[in-house]
């Protein structure tokens, strides 16, 4: 599937494959980061991989399934052949895959003869990625991951993404995938207002209503009304990086460094045993944003 409805046109040379893993009913910033990418032309999305949210959500994978079908009747995008499921748990160790729809996708694509490049972007657990490599080694030089998630450098910490499957990020991260890390520390850096999505977002059809009810009524759960993060007013699209990244590579923003072992604490081992990957140090929130709020008001101007 690929938007194009645009007065510009990107180059074919320039299309990209695009796989989106994402616990989207997890939290209330994958909707934004899933409606990014279905309205991006150089993405030829191929498919949303509905993922786990962990142990205290048994149906996590079903709860993010319908929670892509609810973007996608919302936007009147197709659904067919484009929603699979990803494994309802985290790996039991580092060697055992969890075979899924998700990891079929994974590795169909990968080995598919496309000359296109593959990313898959990975907004919660690298489970189904973990998997899919420990089914299928060769995907490994066939696609590029870019994950949301593990804890600042050099030391690591705690961090919501990274908890769910530490073994997942392990396999992967002794891989020869090329990834592309944004930590915590980096996801962070993308903030943005409530009351900035109401002006600029919630009159973009029922798409953007819909990006703002939705976050607002996230916001008066319990698990956001007792965290000291959530301030009330303001809310942290820290998924959206994983999108703009492949509208920008943010080529002076990262650094190359020799992937970690994680402990399990998930503090950062550094072995330097494991290949080079890059660690994002920051991101253009402006760009990343403005390109959202653009292609949603277009989206809306052209299809109301």
């Amino acid at each position: 599937m690929r938007y194009t409805n645009y007065k510009f046109s990107v180059p074919e040379e320039k299309v990209v494959r695009v796989i989106m893993d994402t616990d989207a009913k997890n939290e209330a910033d994958d909707q934004f980061a899933i409606v990014h990418a279905l309205l991006s032309p150089k993405f030829e999305n191929v498919g949303f991989i509905a993922a786990h949210f962990g142990p205290r959500a048994k149906d996590g994978v079903m709860q993010s399934y319908k929670e892509i079908e609810t973007i996608f009747d919302k936007m009147h995008f197709s659904k067919e052949n484009m929603i699979y499921k990803g494994a309802n748990e985290a790996l039991v160790d580092r060697k055992t895959p969890i075979m899924s729809e998700g990891a079929k996708l994974i590795i169909d694509e990968a080995m598919k003869d496309d000359s296109r490049p593959l990313y898959v972007l990975f907004l919660g657990p690298l489970t189904d990625l973990a998997s899919a490599y420990l089914i299928e080694p060769r995907i490994a030089k066939r696609l590029t991951a870019i994950w949301i998630g593990g804890g600042s450098y050099p030391s690591g910490a705690i961090e919501f993404n990274l908890q769910n499957d530490v073994n997942a990020a392990n396999v992967v991260f002794s891989s020869p995938i090329e990834l592309w890390q944004v930590p915590k520390n980096v996801y962070e850096m993308l903030p943005i207002s409530l009351a900035e999505i109401e002006l600029k977002m919630s009159n973009c059809g029922e798409i953007g209503n819909y990006l703002l009810e939705q976050l607002d009524r996230h916001a008066h759960e319990p698990s956001a009304v007792n965290n000291s993060f959530r301030t009330g007013e303001t809310w942290v699209l820290g998924d959206s990086p994983a999108v703009g990244l492949l509208l920008y590579e943010h080529r002076f923003m990262y650094d190359w460094a020799q992937a970690p072992f994680i402990t399990s604490d998930m503090t950062y081992a550094h072995t330097k045993i494991n290949r080079p990957i890059r660690v994002y140090r920051g991101i253009d929130s402006r760009l990343i944003l403005d390109d959202l709020v653009a292609k949603l008001a277009l989206f809306t101007k052209k299809n109301n």
